[in-house]
Protein backbone atom coordinates (compact mmCIF):
# COMPACT_ATOMS: atom_id res chain seq x y z
CA UNK A 1 0.00 0.00 0.00
CA UNK A 2 1.38 3.29 -1.20
CA UNK A 3 2.31 5.55 1.95
CA UNK A 4 1.34 9.18 1.55
CA UNK A 5 3.90 11.47 4.17
CA UNK A 6 1.88 14.17 5.69
CA UNK A 7 4.22 15.20 8.51
CA UNK A 8 5.29 18.91 9.17
CA UNK A 9 8.85 17.92 9.42
CA UNK A 10 11.02 16.76 8.95
CA UNK A 11 8.91 16.02 5.65
CA UNK A 12 8.27 14.73 2.12
CA UNK A 13 11.46 14.70 -0.14
CA UNK A 14 10.99 14.57 -3.87
CA UNK A 15 12.06 10.92 -5.28
CA UNK A 16 14.38 13.19 -7.16
CA UNK A 17 16.31 14.16 -4.01
CA UNK A 18 15.99 10.46 -2.89
CA UNK A 19 17.37 8.72 -5.51
CA UNK A 20 20.22 11.56 -6.11
CA UNK A 21 21.06 11.41 -2.71
CA UNK A 22 21.57 7.52 -2.64
CA UNK A 23 23.51 7.53 -6.14
CA UNK A 24 25.99 10.26 -4.12
CA UNK A 25 25.86 8.00 -0.72
CA UNK A 26 27.58 5.25 -3.15
CA UNK A 27 29.90 7.77 -5.49
CA UNK A 28 29.83 11.72 -5.06
CA UNK A 29 30.26 13.29 -8.34
CA UNK A 30 32.32 10.23 -10.06
CA UNK A 31 34.96 10.79 -6.66
CA UNK A 32 34.83 7.40 -5.62
CA UNK A 33 34.12 8.29 -2.31
CA UNK A 34 30.80 8.65 -0.48
CA UNK A 35 29.28 12.36 -0.21
CA UNK A 36 29.16 11.02 3.79
CA UNK A 37 32.91 10.80 3.53
CA UNK A 38 33.73 13.43 1.14
CA UNK A 39 36.11 16.47 2.32
CA UNK A 40 34.11 20.20 2.15
CA UNK A 41 37.77 21.13 1.10
CA UNK A 42 37.01 19.33 -1.85
CA UNK A 43 37.19 20.42 -5.64
CA UNK A 44 33.74 18.51 -5.98
CA UNK A 45 32.19 19.38 -2.99
CA UNK A 46 33.43 23.06 -3.70
CA UNK A 47 31.21 23.20 -6.99
CA UNK A 48 28.28 21.57 -5.40
CA UNK A 49 28.60 24.52 -2.60
CA UNK A 50 28.66 27.14 -5.25
CA UNK A 51 25.95 25.28 -7.60
CA UNK A 52 23.55 25.53 -4.39
CA UNK A 53 23.92 29.48 -4.23
CA UNK A 54 23.37 29.73 -7.67
CA UNK A 55 20.42 27.97 -7.76
CA UNK A 56 19.07 29.52 -4.83
CA UNK A 57 19.92 32.75 -6.44
CA UNK A 58 18.16 31.97 -9.83
CA UNK A 59 15.19 30.30 -8.00
CA UNK A 60 14.43 33.28 -6.08
CA UNK A 61 15.95 35.70 -8.16
CA UNK A 62 17.67 36.73 -5.51
CA UNK A 63 19.11 40.85 -7.04
CA UNK A 64 22.36 42.35 -6.30
CA UNK A 65 23.63 43.20 -3.47
CA UNK A 66 22.68 40.00 -1.06
CA UNK A 67 24.77 37.26 0.13
CA UNK A 68 23.33 33.48 0.33
CA UNK A 69 24.82 31.24 3.04
CA UNK A 70 23.98 27.73 4.43
CA UNK A 71 24.65 27.58 8.68
CA UNK A 72 23.97 24.76 11.04
CA UNK A 73 22.46 24.66 14.13
CA UNK A 74 18.41 25.25 12.42
CA UNK A 75 15.83 27.83 11.92
CA UNK A 76 16.41 28.00 16.42
CA UNK A 77 19.84 29.55 16.37
CA UNK A 78 19.06 32.26 13.95
CA UNK A 79 16.52 33.65 16.58
CA UNK A 80 19.78 34.16 18.57
CA UNK A 81 22.01 34.84 15.82
CA UNK A 82 19.33 37.68 14.02
CA UNK A 83 19.03 40.11 17.12
CA UNK A 84 22.88 39.53 17.80
CA UNK A 85 23.82 40.93 14.38
CA UNK A 86 20.86 43.36 13.58
CA UNK A 87 19.66 44.93 16.95
CA UNK A 88 21.32 47.93 18.59
CA UNK A 89 18.49 48.67 20.82
CA UNK A 90 15.11 48.00 19.51
CA UNK A 91 13.40 45.48 17.65
CA UNK A 92 10.16 44.60 16.29
CA UNK A 93 8.24 41.19 16.12
CA UNK A 94 4.84 39.93 14.25
CA UNK A 95 3.63 36.97 16.90
CA UNK A 96 1.59 34.50 14.91
CA UNK A 97 2.69 31.35 16.41
CA UNK A 98 4.81 28.73 18.82
CA UNK A 99 8.21 29.61 16.37
CA UNK A 100 7.01 33.80 16.33
CA UNK A 101 7.31 33.79 19.93
CA UNK A 102 10.23 31.56 20.63
CA UNK A 103 12.26 34.05 18.38
CA UNK A 104 10.70 37.42 20.39
CA UNK A 105 12.01 35.33 23.43
CA UNK A 106 15.39 35.35 22.24
CA UNK A 107 15.38 38.79 20.85
CA UNK A 108 14.54 40.28 24.25
CA UNK A 109 18.14 38.97 25.32
CA UNK A 110 19.56 41.57 23.03
CA UNK A 111 17.69 44.45 24.05
CA UNK A 112 14.33 46.16 23.87
CA UNK A 113 12.19 43.93 21.89
CA UNK A 114 8.22 45.16 21.02
CA UNK A 115 5.35 43.06 20.43
CA UNK A 116 3.75 44.61 17.27
CA UNK A 117 0.69 42.77 16.96
CA UNK A 118 -0.34 39.12 18.16
CA UNK A 119 -2.76 36.64 16.98
CA UNK A 120 -2.00 34.29 20.85
CA UNK A 121 -5.91 35.91 22.18
CA UNK A 122 -7.68 33.28 20.00
CA UNK A 123 -4.65 30.68 19.46
CA UNK A 124 -3.12 32.25 16.67
CA UNK A 125 -5.86 31.21 14.39
CA UNK A 126 -5.69 34.93 12.58
CA UNK A 127 -2.77 36.93 10.87
CA UNK A 128 -2.90 40.73 12.77
CA UNK A 129 -3.77 42.97 10.22
CA UNK A 130 -3.81 46.80 11.75
CA UNK A 131 -0.54 47.43 13.22
CA UNK A 132 2.34 50.09 13.16
CA UNK A 133 5.59 49.57 13.02
CA UNK A 134 8.21 51.43 15.47
CA UNK A 135 10.16 52.90 12.75
CA UNK A 136 12.72 53.67 15.19
CA UNK A 137 13.65 49.75 15.40
CA UNK A 138 16.30 48.28 13.86
CA UNK A 139 14.56 45.47 12.38
CA UNK A 140 11.08 43.83 11.48
CA UNK A 141 10.74 40.55 12.41
CA UNK A 142 7.82 37.96 10.76
CA UNK A 143 7.40 34.13 10.88
CA UNK A 144 5.69 33.96 7.26
CA UNK A 145 3.76 30.70 7.70
CA UNK A 146 3.01 28.76 11.10
CA UNK A 147 3.57 25.00 11.00
CA UNK A 148 1.53 24.30 14.08
CA UNK A 149 -1.64 26.91 13.57
CA UNK A 150 -1.87 26.69 10.04
CA UNK A 151 -1.79 30.17 9.23
CA UNK A 152 0.63 32.21 6.46
CA UNK A 153 1.46 35.17 5.10
CA UNK A 154 1.02 35.14 1.35
CA UNK A 155 2.11 38.93 0.72
CA UNK A 156 5.94 40.72 1.10
CA UNK A 157 4.72 43.23 4.18
CA UNK A 158 5.91 46.67 3.19
CA UNK A 159 7.48 48.53 6.11
CA UNK A 160 10.08 51.12 5.91
CA UNK A 161 12.64 49.17 8.21
CA UNK A 162 15.17 46.24 7.71
CA UNK A 163 12.60 43.62 7.48
CA UNK A 164 13.41 40.12 8.61
CA UNK A 165 11.46 36.82 8.39
CA UNK A 166 11.53 33.23 8.99
CA UNK A 167 10.42 31.24 5.75
CA UNK A 168 11.12 28.32 6.68
CA UNK A 169 7.99 26.23 6.30
CA UNK A 170 7.39 27.90 2.80
CA UNK A 171 10.70 28.86 1.52
CA UNK A 172 10.33 28.20 -2.70
CA UNK A 173 6.61 27.73 -1.96
CA UNK A 174 5.67 31.03 -4.15
CA UNK A 175 7.56 34.04 -5.49
CA UNK A 176 8.95 35.91 -2.70
CA UNK A 177 10.01 39.99 -3.43
CA UNK A 178 12.97 39.75 -2.05
CA UNK A 179 14.37 43.58 -2.69
CA UNK A 180 12.10 43.91 0.50
CA UNK A 181 13.64 41.77 3.37
CA UNK A 182 16.94 42.79 4.83
CA UNK A 183 17.28 38.96 6.18
CA UNK A 184 15.51 35.46 5.13
CA UNK A 185 15.90 32.79 6.65
CA UNK A 186 14.99 29.14 6.74
CA UNK A 187 15.52 25.53 8.24
CA UNK A 188 15.52 22.82 5.28
CA UNK A 189 12.98 19.92 6.64
CA UNK A 190 10.27 21.27 5.10
CA UNK A 191 10.66 21.86 1.71
CA UNK A 192 14.57 21.90 1.06
CA UNK A 193 16.52 18.81 2.53
CA UNK A 194 16.94 16.83 5.28
CA UNK A 195 16.85 18.57 8.82
CA UNK A 196 20.66 19.83 9.25
CA UNK A 197 20.96 22.87 7.39
CA UNK A 198 19.86 26.59 7.14
CA UNK A 199 19.75 28.82 4.52
CA UNK A 200 20.53 32.37 4.74
CA UNK A 201 19.77 35.37 2.61
CA UNK A 202 21.17 38.26 4.11
CA UNK A 203 21.60 41.90 2.73
CA UNK A 204 24.67 42.91 2.97
CA UNK A 205 24.39 46.53 3.95
CA UNK A 206 23.10 45.66 7.07
CA UNK A 207 25.91 44.20 8.79
CA UNK A 208 28.17 45.72 10.86
CA UNK A 209 25.97 48.24 12.68
CA UNK A 210 25.84 46.79 15.92
CA UNK A 211 28.08 47.81 18.86
CA UNK A 212 28.30 45.03 20.81
CA UNK A 213 31.30 42.26 20.36
CA UNK A 214 29.91 39.12 18.17
CA UNK A 215 31.32 35.71 18.49
CA UNK A 216 33.24 34.62 15.61
CA UNK A 217 31.22 31.66 14.74
CA UNK A 218 27.60 33.61 15.49
CA UNK A 219 28.90 36.87 13.16
CA UNK A 220 26.96 36.47 9.74
CA UNK A 221 30.57 38.15 8.37
CA UNK A 222 32.37 35.31 8.89
CA UNK A 223 30.49 32.61 6.91
CA UNK A 224 29.90 35.32 3.89
CA UNK A 225 33.46 36.00 4.01
CA UNK A 226 34.63 32.10 4.19
CA UNK A 227 31.49 30.98 1.61
CA UNK A 228 29.94 28.94 4.40
CA UNK A 229 33.39 26.55 4.54
CA UNK A 230 34.68 28.61 8.53
CA UNK A 231 33.85 25.26 10.01
CA UNK A 232 32.32 22.03 8.33
CA UNK A 233 29.08 23.03 6.91
CA UNK A 234 26.89 19.98 6.66
CA UNK A 235 27.89 18.29 3.53
CA UNK A 236 25.28 15.76 3.08
CA UNK A 237 22.47 18.10 3.13
CA UNK A 238 23.61 20.97 1.21
CA UNK A 239 23.85 17.97 -1.17
CA UNK A 240 20.74 17.14 -1.03
CA UNK A 241 19.55 20.84 -1.24
CA UNK A 242 21.18 20.80 -4.22
CA UNK A 243 19.06 17.89 -5.59
CA UNK A 244 15.93 19.73 -4.46
CA UNK A 245 16.49 23.05 -6.37
CA UNK A 246 17.68 20.89 -9.06
CA UNK A 247 14.35 19.36 -8.92
CA UNK A 248 12.48 22.66 -8.53
CA UNK A 249 13.77 24.17 -11.40
CA UNK A 250 13.26 21.25 -13.93
CA UNK A 251 9.62 20.92 -13.20
CA UNK A 252 9.38 24.90 -13.95
CA UNK A 253 10.53 26.98 -10.87
CA UNK A 254 8.87 28.52 -7.76
CA UNK A 255 6.21 30.39 -10.00
CA UNK A 256 4.80 26.69 -11.15
CA UNK A 257 5.23 25.41 -8.04
CA UNK A 258 3.18 28.15 -6.08
CA UNK A 259 0.61 27.07 -8.57
CA UNK A 260 0.27 23.58 -8.14
CA UNK A 261 0.55 24.29 -4.16
CA UNK A 262 -2.59 26.27 -4.74
CA UNK A 263 -4.44 23.84 -6.37
CA UNK A 264 -3.57 20.89 -3.48
CA UNK A 265 -4.65 23.43 -0.83
CA UNK A 266 -7.50 24.84 -2.20
CA UNK A 267 -8.74 20.92 -2.85
CA UNK A 268 -8.62 19.52 0.85
CA UNK A 269 -9.77 23.16 1.77
CA UNK A 270 -12.79 22.54 -0.30
CA UNK A 271 -13.26 19.05 1.18
CA UNK A 272 -12.67 20.32 4.88
CA UNK A 273 -15.43 22.98 4.04
CA UNK A 274 -17.91 20.54 2.65
CA UNK A 275 -17.71 17.47 4.79
CA UNK A 276 -20.21 17.88 7.80
CA UNK A 277 -17.59 15.76 9.92
CA UNK A 278 -14.66 19.02 9.69
CA UNK A 279 -14.00 21.75 10.07
CA UNK A 280 -10.79 24.16 9.29
CA UNK A 281 -9.21 25.59 12.25
CA UNK A 282 -8.80 28.90 10.29
CA UNK A 283 -12.01 30.48 9.44
CA UNK A 284 -10.45 33.37 7.32
CA UNK A 285 -9.59 32.03 3.29
CA UNK A 286 -6.95 34.72 3.34
CA UNK A 287 -5.10 33.64 6.36
CA UNK A 288 -5.08 30.11 5.67
CA UNK A 289 -1.49 28.62 4.84
CA UNK A 290 -1.12 26.38 1.56
CA UNK A 291 1.47 24.25 3.24
CA UNK A 292 0.03 23.42 6.50
CA UNK A 293 -3.30 22.63 6.50
CA UNK A 294 -5.18 22.07 9.92
CA UNK A 295 -8.60 21.09 10.67
CA UNK A 296 -10.87 18.93 13.64
CA UNK A 297 -13.91 17.71 13.76
CA UNK A 298 -17.08 19.15 14.42
CA UNK A 299 -18.23 19.62 17.85
CA UNK A 300 -20.84 16.85 17.50
CA UNK A 301 -18.68 14.56 15.78
CA UNK A 302 -15.19 14.67 18.48
CA UNK A 303 -15.98 11.02 19.54
CA UNK A 304 -14.89 10.18 15.53
CA UNK A 305 -11.17 11.67 16.23
CA UNK A 306 -9.50 8.71 16.59
CA UNK A 307 -11.42 6.39 14.21
CA UNK A 308 -11.10 9.00 11.87
CA UNK A 309 -7.82 9.09 12.62
CA UNK A 310 -7.31 4.76 12.66
CA UNK A 311 -8.72 4.71 9.44
CA UNK A 312 -6.55 7.06 7.79
CA UNK A 313 -3.99 5.64 8.75
CA UNK A 314 -5.01 2.46 7.47
CA UNK A 315 -5.35 3.85 4.44
CA UNK A 316 -1.75 4.92 4.37
CA UNK A 317 -2.62 8.43 5.95
CA UNK A 318 0.81 9.38 7.33
CA UNK A 319 1.46 11.83 9.77
CA UNK A 320 -1.72 13.85 9.85
CA UNK A 321 -2.08 14.39 13.58
CA UNK A 322 -2.75 17.90 14.49
CA UNK A 323 -0.26 19.27 17.11
CA UNK A 324 -0.64 18.93 20.69
CA UNK A 325 -1.78 22.45 21.73
CA UNK A 326 -3.83 22.47 18.49
CA UNK A 327 -4.92 18.83 18.58
CA UNK A 328 -7.43 17.71 15.55
CA UNK A 329 -5.45 17.12 12.26
CA UNK A 330 -2.72 18.30 9.92
CA UNK A 331 -2.32 18.03 6.27
CA UNK A 332 1.07 19.30 5.31
CA UNK A 333 1.19 20.00 1.79
CA UNK A 334 4.89 20.71 0.54
CA UNK A 335 6.23 21.24 -2.51
CA UNK A 336 7.10 17.66 -3.02
CA UNK A 337 3.97 16.00 -1.92
CA UNK A 338 2.02 15.19 -5.39
CA UNK A 339 -1.64 15.76 -5.58
CA UNK A 340 -2.35 12.54 -5.78
CA UNK A 341 -1.75 12.61 -2.28
CA UNK A 342 -3.95 15.03 -1.34
CA UNK A 343 -6.50 13.42 -3.43
CA UNK A 344 -6.28 9.64 -1.80
CA UNK A 345 -6.80 12.14 1.71
CA UNK A 346 -9.98 13.74 -0.24
CA UNK A 347 -10.83 10.50 -0.85
CA UNK A 348 -10.89 9.34 2.93
CA UNK A 349 -12.36 11.87 4.51
CA UNK A 350 -15.14 11.05 1.59
CA UNK A 351 -15.44 7.63 2.30
CA UNK A 352 -15.08 8.14 6.13
CA UNK A 353 -17.91 10.21 5.87
CA UNK A 354 -19.82 7.92 4.23
CA UNK A 355 -19.41 5.22 6.77
CA UNK A 356 -20.79 7.59 9.72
Amino acid sequence: MKKHNFYAGPSILPQYTIDKSIEGIKDFAGSGLSILEISHRSKEFIACMNDTIALVRELLEIPSGYQVIFLGGGASLQFAMVPMNLMNKKSAYLLTGEWASKAFKEAKIYGEAVEVASSKDKNFNYIPKSYTVPSDADYFHITTNNTIFGTELTKDPDVKIPLVADMSSDIFSRPVDVSKYSLIYAGAQKNLAPAGVTLIIIKEDVLGKVTRAIPTMLDYRTHIKAESMFNTPPVFTVFAAQQTLKWLKDLGGVKVMHKKNIEKAELLYDEIDRNKLFVPTIKDPEDRSIMNICFVMAEEYKALEQPFADFAKSKGMIGIAGHRSVGGFRASTYNALPRESVQALVDVMKEFEKNN
